[in-house]
């Protein structure tokens, strides 16, 4: 993973090779703050707040987007004014692609366009981004999204967590 513009897709067990590659850029722990797209309202797009819930779970402050709370359409812009100025963000969110890609990761050293697979004009998001994909692309994103199996969001939102404690141990941060 070089310095230009990247984005690759990985499997699990590769997702720590992507956060190595931001520590190696000098990011901290403590420079971190996730945003963690998505509503808890349909499961294909519940990766986002299942993730958040979970790093909040295991400790991480700095994150935007649970299930208590989610970081969805209606709020987005909002949300993003809890990030505090410097922080290196990662965005976290669901996405459909092809159906040789599902359960793979899409990672970038870019922001993403949240929304962008149902039509929505969002502000793109993070300055490195993890899209976990989640199910097929095709004409009905909405019904995709509602029919796909919670089983595999929260396993995919599960190994980016594990990752993330791989290798960048608990930060509490500020509160």
């Amino acid at each position: 993973m070089g310095q230009e513009a990247f984005r690759q897709k990985l499997k699990g067990e590769r997702l720590p090779e992507f956060f190595r590659f931001i520590r190696d850029q000098g990011v901290l722990a403590s420079d971190i703050f996730f945003v963690c797209i998505g509503t808890d309202r349909s499961t294909g797009d519940a990766l986002g707040p299942l993730a958040g819930t979970l790093l909040t779970e295991a400790g991480y402050r700095c994150v935007v987007g649970t299930l208590e709370a989610p970081c969805d359409a209606s709020n987005l812009t909002e949300r993003l004014k809890e990030v505090p100025p410097g922080k290196t963000t990662i965005a976290i969110d669901a996405c459909l692609g092809l159906p040789a890609s599902v359960g793979l990761f899409q990672v970038a050293n870019h922001p993403l366009s949240p929304g962008k697979s149902v039509g929505k004009n969002l502000p793109p998001v993070g300055r490195y981004s993890i899209a976990a994909i989640v199910n097929t692309d095709g004409p009905k994103q909405y019904a995709t999204l509602q029919t796909t199996p919670l089983h595999r969001v929260l396993t995919m939102a599960r190994a980016i967590v594990a990752a993330v404690q791989d290798v960048f141990p608990v930060y509490p941060g500020p509160k």
